[in-house]
């Protein structure tokens, strides 16, 4: 009788379990429709101003001071813009991240910083005994770009005064709900794409190619970070729907076969009972 009870105790806590995850699962899914739709506005943006930099980078800039976000070096320090959820229950997104930024680290022959944003990034690399520059938090599920520009200012500023070197951008890309890829990508000195003929189109630049650049390179990086940061909250409630769908089907799965335990269990009882009470009959009457 005991095993009984504890058995439809666990059914009972399991089906808790399973109406958690299927509500987090339908907040998830509702926040990721959202989240994706911002992350893809931005790419078309995004591909744009690197076609527009890498056109502007490939005309001489004779006589002309070259942009100190264009300036390469010798590399004495790395920083490195980490970007992961402020939350877990998201499947293995925040370990891949993790795992892909801490194997760049351990290549590094030179001094590494970090800029985190996102709470388990911070405490990943806290743990990890990494030197943190700064750390953001709390961005929301929608940051606008407004929100993003103190991490744009410290990773500029620090690579201007020539506090770093090479700085690394680390982020979820969003491919599809059921795929978010980890990826890494150099984010200063900005090395613009090389662009094939078919698209090298000649542009009219006022006041000149060089003021144009400029201003468009802050721009770019600026919205580089903002864009990385839009990736991520799609890749992480994208990843977070389906962890929580495959966590409801494994607790469902789970009260099944409690279920069938307790049905099992339950019979085992009531037919214990029947031998005894038979038992107890067959000794009244020899008696």
């Amino acid at each position: 009788m005991a095993n009984i009870r504890l058995i439809s105790r666990r059914i009972k806590g399991v089906r808790n379990i399973a109406k958690i995850t299927r509500a987090m699962e339908m907040v998830a899914a509702l926040r990721m429709k959202k989240a994706q739709e911002r992350g893809l506005a931005g790419r078309p943006y995004s591909e744009k101003i690197t076609e527009v930099i890498a056109s502007l980078a490939a005309l001489p800039q004779a006589g002309e001071i070259l942009h100190p976000l264009l300036e390469r070096r010798e590399v004495k320090k790395i920083a490195v813009v980490h970007i992961t959820p402020d939350r877990g229950l998201a499947g293995g997104l925040v370990g891949n991240i993790n795992r892909k930024t801490i194997s760049l680290i351990d290549e590094q022959k030179v001094p590494v910083t970090m800029v985190t944003v996102g709470r388990k990034g911070l405490d990943a690399m806290r743990r990890y005994g990494q030197d943190i520059r700064a750390e953001f938090t709390r961005l929301g599920d929608a940051p606008g770009l407004i929100d993003t520009l103190p991490i744009s200012r410290i990773i500029i500023d620090d690579f201007s005064n020539g506090l770093v070197d090479v700085v690394y951008l680390a982020y979820s890309r969003f491919v599809s709900t059921a795929v978010q890829r980890a990826e890494i990508v150099q984010l200063l000195p900005v090395e613009p794409a090389e662009m094939p003929a078919s698209q090298n189109v000649e542009y009219i630049y006022e006041p000149s190619a060089g003021a144009v650049l400029d201003g468009l390179l802050t721009r770019f990086v600026e919205m580089r970070i903002s864009h990385g940061i839009l990736e991520s909250i799609a890749s992480e409630q994208s990843a977070r729907m389906v962890a929580m769908r495959n966590a409801t089907e494994n607790a469902n799965e789970l009260i099944i076969d409690l279920t069938l335990a307790y049905n099992k269990a339950r019979q085992e009882s009531i037919t214990t009972e029947l031998l005894d009470i038979t038992g107890g009959a067959a000794a009244l009457t020899q008696a």
